[in-house]
């Protein structure tokens, strides 16, 4: 059996007198995607904000490779190397689509002002560095004739994938899709599915997913977790959960 890389335990959040989440329990395995589906306010997005670090979980723990990160920043829990998109694509749409691949390396690029402003060697290669890397991700996601457009007029389908390749360009170990498939026509949602075989395949990272679309969720997930009302319902494989009565009553619907 594969590693654990994520461990979430007793997971609970509450807003005031809401409930969101419900003592949530799932973990991620280093070579694995799984995803979590549910009907709107199922508390799939609260889970993710928590995970995250966008949110400070009422109560629980959440381990990442044995490290607690509950409670943590989100540029905190980052630097452990979980990354996210969200379903509003959010990039600097004034930039251009290199310059955000750019920007996301900032952590890795040598910022010192002295070495900046003399361009020691070091500070030189850190640039060369980026960009090098920058274009490799362009090139890989298909998108490099678009490297001076600014960002915010690319084609959706684009600026989704201009996303998920600033986060990897972070070397995530696991990479958290929120919707990913949500504005995407068929056949990019084919090519999305693709993609993320890859970037697990490839790239050894695991990937943790929310997404209502059912055929992309089916064919790309190792595992999946359902939730209704703030709570799980089921856990298992795609072809287990697809044929659960209480998945088929709470969420795919029933005659």
């Amino acid at each position: 059996m594969s590693e654990t890389l994520l461990k979430v335990s007793g997971l609970t959040m509450r807003f005031g007198g809401l409930l969101a989440v419900d003592q949530v329990e799932f973990e991620v395995r280093k070579d694995e995607v799984f995803a979590i589906i549910g009907p709107n306010g199922a508390g799939k997005t609260t889970v993710f904000n928590c995970v995250g670090g966008f949110y400070k979980p009422t109560t629980g723990s959440i381990l990442m490779d044995g490290k607690k990160i509950d409670g943590m920043p989100s540029h905190k829990v980052a630097q452990q190397g979980l990354v996210r998109t969200f379903q509003n694509v959010r990039l600097f749409k004034n930039l251009t689509v290199l310059e955000n691949l750019l920007v996301a390396q900032h952590t890795h690029i040598e910022t010192s002002l002295v070495k900046g402003l003399f361009k020691v060697p070091s500070y030189r290669k850190s640039e060369q560095d980026a960009l090098k890397s920058a274009a490799e991700w362009l090139d890989f996601m298909g998108i490099r004739q678009f490297a001076n457009r600014e960002a915010g007029n690319l084609a959706y389908g684009h600026q989704r994938r201009l996303e998920i390749a600033r986060c990897m360009i972070t070397r995530p170990r696991l990479l958290m899709l929120d919707e990913p498939a949500a504005g995407l026509n068929p056949q990019e949602k084919r090519d999305l599915q693709q993609l993320i075989d890859q970037l697990r395949k490839e790239f050894g990272v695991a990937v943790l997913l929310i997404e209502h679309d059912m055929s992309l969720v089916m064919g790309v997930s190792d595992r999946i977790m359902v939730m209704e009302h703030g709570k799980p319902i089921t856990t298992g494989l795609p072809a287990d959960v697809r044929s659960d009565p209480r998945v088929i009553k709470a969420y795919l619907g029933e005659e």
